[in-house]
């Protein structure tokens, strides 16, 4: 059985980072964007993962450029935002692309996972995918769905 675990991916600076570093956490897998409507959404994805870090939740931030081309900037230009418009301490991994041939392999088994309204493909920024401590995913949230609305099940996936 494939689980978060499997993955490798590349952080903001370019580390290859071991997803199975995340085994035992519940996790938000989030596709972020700097430059669009949904980004003030990064000060309630922080808000989460502040709250609840020290109870085995962790939010990692993938940012994607596929989308209106909201994604502009380098790994450090989107690091310095992320971290001087939002204070962002949670962990953010280089660009990815999460639809189409291109897609990095942890986005293609996120959207097998948990396809959304008109199939795999992810619609937008911020769409989000909810991961159980043993990296299987739960479910898959619209871009539009606020990060405090997600409280009740992330309480009840880290109490397991």
């Amino acid at each position: 059985m494939t689980s978060l675990g499997d993955f490798h991916a590349q952080d903001i600076t370019g580390a290859d980072v071991d997803l199975s570093a995340y085994d035992g956490q519940v996790v938000l897998v989030v596709n972020v964007a700097s430059q669009c409507g949904h980004t003030p959404q990064y000060a309630g994805l922080q808000e989460l993962y502040d709250a609840k870090v020290g109870d085995g939740f962790t939010v990692l931030g993938f940012p994607c450029d596929q989308f209106g081309h909201q994604e502009p900037g380098t790994e450090a230009e989107i690091a310095e935002f992320c971290e001087t418009a939002y204070g962002v301490t949670f962990p953010m991994f280089g660009k990815v692309e999460v639809n189409g041939d291109g897609a990095h392999p942890l986005y293609q088994w996120l959207r097998t996972e948990a396809p959304g309204r008109d199939g795999e493909d992810i619609e937008w920024n911020f769409t989000k995918f909810l991961v159980d401590r043993d990296g299987q995913v739960l479910r898959r949230y619209f871009f539009r769905k606020q990060p405090a609305d997600l409280v009740d099940d992330i309480e009840k996936a880290l109490a397991g």
